[in-house]
């Protein structure tokens, strides 16, 4: 089913020399949008992180070399797939293009796995092979023989820095800082072993088509068992020509400078930062760990960046830092958050102390991720997700999956050659995810405006029932938020004997001498009764994903904990 005209109002609010449709089939592959950059841009800086710098011209070299050490020296075929598991570093996008190269299908693994979790992924995916960082390799050692996988690829974290420093730093972490446990995994081969042993052999060229699965790129697992989006390599691209036809006219070839914050394996950083980026040629400084803020802040302070991406949580935290002062801006052009709802009080006061909109996206992984966005020049809406990309249909429909007037809530749905393949062997999971007009669920719930922006309201799972009312988190912790005390918050609905549900919420002072009063006051002034705070509760700090999403859930979980052991 695809819309009319009529349907789309977002058209007539599009910004001005944006086109409504892309070509998702311009490039036979990834593969073959990566070579294009790398002839292109040759000696200008692909990517850089901790002072060392890899060109597009080194990369080609380095991945050619990757892929050959993959196609000769082990039992990998195409089609295989392959785990990464590190944060930024310069091995990753080495791993990654080369994996791809070689017509791998790339598993992209948190660091912060549990055992549990990296036994589940693995053996999910099938996967047969895994790049790893060392920091890691005691928790694989633990569930190896549990896997399938053949060929264990170790990494540590200066070995793409240059002599002495890659020395220095590997000691550093690992007997200065001790963030290496032992760990014992015989058949294990070393990257640089893997770059020099590729320098010897031959790479042949994969034969890929657009259709070919590049990525199996699990959900983050917020809202129940984490599966694996199965995304070709003609969603990628379809996602990247979007975010290009959105961004290009303030963005120059070659002459870019990207701070990338989220870590590449997670579907916004992979898609915006590393591929769209590649493409204009940009240079991308990767952030090992921004949530050393102090460290980050540092790192960034004079690198006169055109284009920053990250989540709320990260915005906030930088707004609130006390060096963030010291942040030349004078060359940001583009500001976007995604990642979850960026809240009206740090997008308004980003802008002021910046100068640049932070500008709301939207996107789930199984849309390669990116569905709707603000107008970069910041001329979208506060609090709406954006317009549809082009090429994207995107409609509020009922449980049935019908389309509703405008204006109405329900499920925000969406179609689009950016949309996943479906789940990795969960044929039900894909059947219950798809209309039967072949439209994606998102799971969110929200409204479309007269001008065709969209609003996500909340999440169907989060929602709050009280006394037969609908509460939506969001709308909660947007309120609770623009109290200049609070530094961070989260809402979530506990069990209440009279009213079904009761809202809680969980602050994080700024001003240390907020009290519980205050915020009621200040939510009263600001929300219809029942939408108020019955509970609140100040923590030092609230628990996230690894890319600095607040995990309502965990919340929830300790609150029916506490629940039962007080039935008891």
């Amino acid at each position: 089913m695809k819309l009319e005209t009529a349907q789309k109002p977002w058209f007539n609010n599009y910004p001005k020399d944006v086109a409504h449709e892309i070509n998702p089939d311009r490039y036979s592959s990834l593969i073959e949008l990566f070579e294009e950059s790398f002839l292109k841009f040759g000696d200008k800086i692909a990517y850089e992180c901790m002072g060392g710098k890899l060109t597009y011209k080194e990369l080609d070299t380095a991945s050619k070399r990757f892929a050959a050490y993959l196609q000769n020296q082990t039992n990998l075929e195409p089609g295989d797939r392959i785990a990464i598991q590190m944060p930024n570093l310069l091995q990753y996008p080495i791993a990654m293009f080369g994996a791809l190269r070689a017509g791998l299908v790339i598993v992209n693994t948190n660091p912060l796995y549990t055992e549990r979790e990296m036994e589940h992924q693995f053996n999910d995916s099938g996967a047969k092979a895994i790049v790893i960082l060392a920091n890691f390799a005691s928790k694989l050692e633990k569930i190896l023989k549990q896997t399938e996988i053949e060929t264990v690829i170790v990494t540590e974290i200066g070995d793409m820095l240059t002599f002495p420093k890659n020395l220095l730093v590997n000691a550093v972490v690992k007997y200065g800082k001790k963030m290496v446990p032992p760990f014992s995994l015989p058949k294990m081969l070393t990257f640089k072993e893997v770059l020099r042993g590729g320098a010897k052999t031959n790479f042949t060229p994969a034969k890929i088509t657009n259709e070919d699965i590049a990525f199996l790129q699990y959900t983050g697992g917020t809202t129940g068992v984490s599966k694996g989006a199965m995304l070709t390599h003609r969603n990628i691209i379809a996602n990247l020509e979007q975010n290009s036809e959105w961004m290009d006219k303030f963005l120059e070839e070659g002459k870019e400078i990207v701070i990338t914050a989220l870590p590449l394996y997670h579907i916004f950083s992979l898609t915006v930062n590393c591929m769209t980026m590649l493409k204009i040629g940009a240079h991308n400084i990767l952030i090992t760990n921004p949530r050393d803020m102090n460290g980050f802040i540092k790192e960034i302070k004079n690198a006169k960046f055109s284009v920053i991406t990250g989540v709320n949580t990260l915005f906030n935290g930088m707004l609130n830092h006390s060096n963030f002062s010291d942040i030349d801006f004078s060359s940001l052009k583009v500001t976007v958050g995604g990642g979850m709802a960026v809240q009206k009080a740090v997008a308004m006061r980003w802008q002021e102390v910046t100068g640049s909109p932070l500008t709301e996206g939207y996107g789930l992984t199984e849309s390669s991720p990116v569905l709707c966005c603000n107008p970069i020049d910041g001329s979208g809406k506060i609090g709406f997700i954006g317009l549809p990309f082009p090429s994207t249909d995107v409609a509020i429909m009922d449980d049935d999956g019908n389309i509703l007037p405008q204006g109405e809530v329900g499920e925000i749905c969406a179609s689009g050659p950016q949309i996943m393949k479906g789940y990795w062997q969960r044929d039900e999971e894909t059947a219950k995810t798809f209309t039967k007009d072949g439209w994606l669920r998102t799971g969110d719930i929200g409204m479309m405006d007269e001008d065709g922006y969209f609003k996500i309201v909340d999440r169907k799972k989060d929602m709050i029932l009280v006394s037969g009312f609908n509460v939506y988190p969001n709308e909660v912790e947007d309120v609770v938020a623009m109290h200049e005390g609070v530094l961070e918050v989260a809402a979530i609905g506990i069990p209440d004997e009279k009213s079904t549900e009761a809202v809680k919420v969980f602050i994080v002072k700024k001003d240390q001498h907020l009290s519980e009063d205050a915020v009621k006051a200040f939510c009263k002034e600001n929300l219809t009764a029942y939408k108020v705070p019955k509970h609140i509760e100040f923590r030092t700090e609230l628990p996230k994903t690894n890319v600095g999403k607040i995990l309502r859930r965990s919340l929830k979980e300790e609150e029916l904990e506490k629940a039962k052991k007080v039935l008891h």
